[in-house]
């Protein structure tokens, strides 16, 4: 099983700082002010809000991954239990995009190396963008650590099966406490 991070939409507050801590941990420019401009503020995970619920979007590292399988360039690859993306391989298709079940992939322009001559003719292109849970970031994922209300959870196999065999303890005794 793939690591992926999981919000709890009860303790989200809506604060938009999941998302200013993946923009500083992956700076499309070095200098974090410049990292915050609105033309550089790419985070890899998004906020969504609705009438009563906030929380993150963000890959969920699939194991049979539809962005992986369906990616004709094997821009995206598995690597230590994440989906990975590597940008020089992606050609801006979308066809990831379209295959996430989850609405976690994202496009973003990306200024191109300009080349001299005509060959060169657009300033940028479309590449795809994703969660990567911070592969190299020494931490883990940024999101985690600044979520002020605790409302994001790394999910690894390790604390998965602790979790399902507190809830299944926690149905027993919900069983037990009815029937008595």
């Amino acid at each position: 099983m793939n690591r992926f991070v999981i919000a709890e939409p009860s303790k989200c507050i809506g604060c938009r700082t999941c998302e200013v801590a993946c923009t500083l941990a992956h700076p499309s420019v070095k200098g974090s002010a410049e990292a915050l401009s609105p033309e550089n503020f790419r985070p890899r995970l998004k906020l969504v809000r609705n009438m009563k619920v906030t929380a993150p979007v963000q890959c969920r590292q699939c194991e049979n991954a539809p962005c992986v399988n369906s990616c004709p360039t094997q821009a995206l690859v598995y690597r230590a239990g994440t989906v990975q993306l590597l940008e020089d391989r992606c050609i801006g298709c979308q066809t990831c995009v379209v295959a996430c079940p989850f609405g976690a992939m994202d496009m973003t322009s990306v200024p191109v190396q300009q080349v001299s001559g005509p060959s060169a003719v657009r300033s940028t292109v479309s590449r795809a963008h994703k969660c990567d849970l911070c592969i190299d970031r020494e931490g883990g994922p940024a999101c985690i650590q600044v979520c002020p209300t605790n409302a994001l959870h790394l999910v690894d196999p390790d604390n998965l099966e602790a979790k399902c065999a507190q809830r299944r303890e926690q149905a027993l005794l919900s069983m037990v406490e009815a029937s008595s």
